[in-house]
């Protein structure tokens, strides 16, 4: 074919494919743009701000609801000791306990406690960190409303934050709202309120600080007769209404808004706010006549709609590009394959083989050439790859010897320490014990030497005696560690079988006995809030075991006058808890005493096993061990244990 021929051909294929793409493109994306992407933008305003003000309402009902339920779950306490002696006490609890809560004011109806006067109240409050209560001098609370709107109700209600002070202006950093509820502690008669307090400058910062959907956007909420409870400007608070604070005339639409939220309604409104129009999502809050708005500047939304014109250049610009890049690739596609071919092909041979060869459907020679060269370079890519799969393992494998030396070289240097600390604890009481027999000896023969008639037994061997047992009991306690140790495999599942019948107080005074036996002069205090009937189902051994390592760590490294074995329990476990009267463990050591062959001080005697075999054998029983930093004057343990299968001894 010859050179005009093509570009007819070309020039034919080239207009239609601009024809069947330009036109429709443009049309659309004009007609699309400009029709639809106000009304797609309001709407998604108006979804995002009901969504977001839904949350808004949603934490402030949670914040409403923790004031009430703190009210509520602490009435009935009042109402049962409704007398001048505990009504202080549980006031005071009541806001302790609630970080929510400003204030709470208990009183009686007139004359309820005539020792007291005509009135009486209490009443406690929020003083930065602590709470200051007091019983209030006599005033006429009687014709307050958070006194009067329950007594006349009979019902719990929320009070207006401004209603009992009509005769002058709140400041808002003071401004409380009270939830109240009607005490009736013998029987249906009335006998005096509990008014339970928040602050609204609280609430309006917990407001004020949730998100905004846009930068201009704020919240407002205005009380049942539409006064300004929450607003960005403070001189509006409680101060002035929505009707009294704006012209009628010149703002019908900030008047019906008005009145819309002040009737509990939800909705949204088009609202003119010192000039700016403004999209308003209001929603009522709970049951206290109370309704927050969320305000949003018009230009805000449509922000993105105003730079319409820039977006439709881009668009156009992006557009022609495409339809460059689209007209290009028709070209290539139907003058210069055989071209691009070549140029594929030239690449692989010169050792790029990554270059990537398409497939085709063309049944003549060219694409049967195509494909077969496809499907080499195919196979040069699958080799290729699986040389770089193997490099990869090979460099992981070497990062992981490189890795993994230094906690060889660390394991082999505990491992060492470990065997020194091992003869250490075995040498010393060996020498001990050698030396002992020496003194046995001699003292024997000397008793032997003198006066038959001076049968007394010589201090000297009942001084021996009991460093022998001291000693071999140190060895029997170190053969024990390292028994614990080494019993792994199939034994570590089966050694913690609970089995065992305990009863708790009757292990820890057998566990005290043990431990005085080689501390003679060691005073150990016994605590327990346990009957002496509970037992457990444990595996005795190795609860005797955990026990005795505690409390000899609190005899060995303390004063040994201060050792207290405390048991108490919970509905689901019991608590052996060992606390001693020293130095304690330093600040650095606390993440390693529970790492096996690890000591606080290589001076000192011991494997650095005790305390990881303790906390081994509480979590092979089910239960937990840990260490109390809180406490300050020593060392504490807690090891506890659960009480399933816990069972009563018969007396």
């Amino acid at each position: 074919m010859s050179e005009p021929v093509v570009k007819r051909t070309l020039s034919k294929r080239l207009s239609r494919t601009i024809m069947f793409l330009a036109v429709p493109l443009f049309v659309l994306s004009l007609g699309f743009f400009y029709q639809f992407t106000r009304d797609l933008l309001q709407k998604e305003a108006v979804e995002r701000s009901h969504t977001i003000l839904s949350t808004t309402v949603q934490l402030v009902e949670n914040y409403l609801n923790a004031i009430e339920t703190a009210a509520k779950s602490n009435a009935w306490m009042l109402e049962e000791h409704f007398n001048p002696d505990s009504l202080p006490a549980l006031s005071h609890r009541l806001v302790r306990l609630n970080r929510s809560v400003l204030s709470c004011s208990v009183a009686a109806e007139p004359d309820a406690f005539p020792g007291y006067g005509e009135s009486f109240s209490v009443y406690s409050v929020h003083d930065g960190d602590s709470v200051i209560t007091s019983i209030e001098p006599e005033y006429e609370y009687f014709q307050k409303n958070w006194y009067k709107k329950p007594m006349q109700s009979g019902r719990p209600c929320w009070i207006n934050p401004f209603s009992d002070f009509t005769e002058g202006v709140i400041n808002h950093h003071d401004a409380v709202g009270s939830y109240c509820i009607p005490l009736r502690p013998h029987g249906d008669r009335i006998e005096g309120v509990v008014s339970v307090d928040f602050s609204f400058q609280m609430l309006r910062k917990t407001i004020l600080a949730t998100h905004h959907p846009y930068p201009s956007s704020y919240y407002m909420m205005l009380g049942p007769a539409g006064g300004y409870l929450i607003h960005p400007e403070s001189s509006l608070l409680f101060k002035k209404t929505i009707f009294t604070a704006t012209d009628s005339v010149e703002h019908p639409d900030i008047i019906a808004l008005g009145r819309e939220m002040t009737s509990g309604k939800t909705g949204t409104m088009h609202v003119y706010f010192d000039d700016v129009h403004c999209h308003v999502a209001y929603m009522p809050v709970m049951d206290g006549g109370w309704s927050i708005a969320l305000v949003c500047h018009e230009d805000d939304i449509l922000a993105d709609y105003n730079h319409l014109t820039i977006i439709l250049i881009i668009f156009i610009i992006v557009g022609m590009l495409v339809i460059a890049w689209i007209t290009r690739k028709v070209v290539q596609r139907n003058i210069r394959p055989l071209n691009e071919l070549m140029k594929a092909t030239k690449k692989i041979a010169e050792g790029n083989y990554d270059t990537k060869i398409l497939s085709t459907n063309h049944k003549d020679v060219v694409g049967k050439l195509q494909n077969a060269l496809r499907n080499m370079q195919q196979a040069l890519i699958s080799r290729q790859e699986s040389i770089r799969q193997n490099d990869a393992e090979i460099a992981e494998e070497s990062a992981e010897l490189e890795r993994t030396l230094p906690l060889v070289e660390e394991a082999s240097k505990r491992r060492k320490t470990f065997i020194q600390n091992v003869s250490r604890q075995f040498i010393t009481p060996l020498n001990v014990i050698e030396g002992l027999t020496r003194v046995m000896r001699s003292s024997i023969t000397s008793r032997r030497n003198s006066d038959a008639s001076e049968n007394k037994p010589s201090d000297d061997i009942g001084e021996v005696r009991a460093m022998m047992k001291y000693h071999a009991l140190q060895l029997l306690r170190t053969t024990s560690m390292l028994y614990d140790t080494s019993d792994t495999g199939t034994a570590e599942k089966s050694r913690y079988q609970r089995t065992d019948d305990v009863t708790c107080n009757e292990l820890a005074h057998e566990t005290i006995n043990y431990v005085k036996e080689q501390f003679s002069g060691a005073v150990i205090h016994f605590e327990s809030e346990l009957p002496d009937n509970l037992s457990i189902k444990t595996n005795r051994l190795y609860l005797m075991r955990t026990l005795r390592e505690m409390l000899y760590n609190a005899a060995k490294y303390s004063d040994r006058q201060h050792i207290v074995l405390r048991l108490t329990q919970t509905d689901t476990t019991v608590c052996f808890i060992i606390e001693d009267v020293g130095p304690g463990l330093p600040e650095n050591s606390k993440e390693l005493i529970f790492m096996p062959f690890t000591k606080v001080d290589d001076l000192t005697d011991g494997l650095g096993l005790g305390l990881p075999l303790c906390k081994a054998h509480m979590e092979g029983l089910g239960g937990t061990f840990s260490y109390d930093d809180s406490y300050r004057q020593g060392c504490r343990f807690i090891a506890e244990l659960p009480k399933e299968g816990n069972s009563t001894s018969p007396n």
